[in-house]
């Protein structure tokens, strides 16, 4: 059993062995003394835990919440996020000690805020299948994280989040017209923000994708863009079409700045505002930036591009993720089948468009069941 106590910041922090197993964090106080009390109590009660002896220590949910934060590396939209879904549940669970909270305990959290959001003006009169309750599946997930976080540190052995089943979720799937993409694009008041609409629709990139891509990034001459390591931690690579060339090549660089989207030199945080003015005037409601994504995963989808070929193109990392847009399939998938079992007289069928018709129906299955 060994102890490594070290003054981080503010902090002492300790990182301490128990039989081969590793246990970090912080104490919370720059008082050496006290510290090295802490970490003592710490390691008595982590083995008093492991020989099933009453533990003498009662850490309180929102201490502990408040070190798992401060432990993080995330990027700063993951953390607000964090932020954002503790509002809901600390003062749920905040004075409660944390070995004590149960899986009835989500249960009774989960149906509160359903009822809280069942009870919004937006869902009034609404049946329940009409509801999405989204935003409770990410709390509980927050939640999930939070308490694999305890285990690891050795608070209690076991999550108490494990089996809870989602809520419901209504899929938002807007897409546009291409009377609406020129109408939208056109409607920007600025270059910018019509570069910015026109890029995301042409590759289907989140806009922080878009926000964050470089020109070292952008190979115009072999017609490709490296879309780095983001949401999902994998790297990319998006064909330039014609139209996404036209776009780049309109975009006048600076020389003081290494990135693609920039307004006088600077990076560009967001551009909500402008984007809500384009449609506006496009006459367009209810349309997210991040829409446009699905407006490139559905154009793909209704001019015959696979699923499979268009996750790729998504950064999706499971099929299950694309397979949204699989009622968007077009009609030709149907022509095959009525070429193959449409006809009155089975005879007349040539033999090579019948086994065409059969390896696209067997393709398609493929793809719906994850390439297998």
């Amino acid at each position: 059993m060994s102890d490594n106590i070290r003054l981080r910041g503010k902090y002492y922090y300790y990182d301490i062995m128990i039989d081969g197993k590793r246990y970090k964090g912080t104490t919370k106080t720059a008082d050496k003394k006290l510290a090295e009390q802490i970490i003592s109590t710490i390691k008595t009660d982590i083995l008093r835990k492991k020989h099933d002896l009453p533990s003498n220590i009662k850490y309180h949910f929102k201490d502990i919440w408040d070190i798992y934060i401060k432990s993080l590396a995330n990027s700063p939209r993951t953390l607000e996020n964090k932020h954002v879904d503790s509002k809901h549940f600390l003062p749920f669970f905040g004075n409660k000690i944390i070995d004590t909270i149960k899986s009835s305990d989500i249960k009774e959290y989960q149906l509160n805020r359903k009822i809280e959001i069942s009870k919004k003006s937006k869902n009034l009169g609404k049946r329940e299948s009409e509801i999405s309750y989204k935003t409770i599946n990410l709390e509980i997930g927050t939640l999930s994280h939070f308490f694999n976080y305890c285990i690891e540190k050795g608070y209690f052995d076991k999550n108490p989040c494990t089996g809870i089943k989602k809520l419901n979720e209504l899929s938002r799937l807007k897409t546009l017209a291409d009377d609406d993409i020129e109408k939208l694009i056109n409607g920007a008041t600025n270059k910018l923000t019509k570069d910015l609409i026109s890029f995301l629709i042409y590759t289907g990139c989140r806009k922080g994708e878009a926000l964050n891509l470089k020109w070292d990034d952008v190979d115009l001459k072999n017609g490709v863009i490296a879309v780095k390591a983001t949401k999902t931690r994998y790297d990319r690579r998006i064909p330039i079409s014609s139209p996404l060339e036209a776009v780049l090549r309109g975009i006048e660089r600076n020389p003081d700045c290494s990135y693609v989207f920039n307004k006088n030199g600077a990076k560009i945080g967001d551009f909500k505002r402008s984007f809500k003015t384009a449609c506006r005037n496009a006459g367009i409601k209810d349309l997210h930036i991040h829409d446009l994504r699905h407006v490139f995963a559905s154009t793909l989808t209704m001019n015959d591009v696979s699923l499979y070929k268009t996750g790729i193109l998504l950064g999706h990392r499971t099929p299950n993720m694309t397979q949204r847009y699989a009622h968007l399939k077009p009609s030709s998938l149907k022509k095959e089948i009525e070429k193959a079992f449409g006809k009155e007289d089975r005879k007349d069928l040539k033999r090579e468009e019948y086994e065409r018709a059969l390896k696209i129906i067997r393709e398609y299955e493929k793809e719906k069941n994850g390439g297998k």
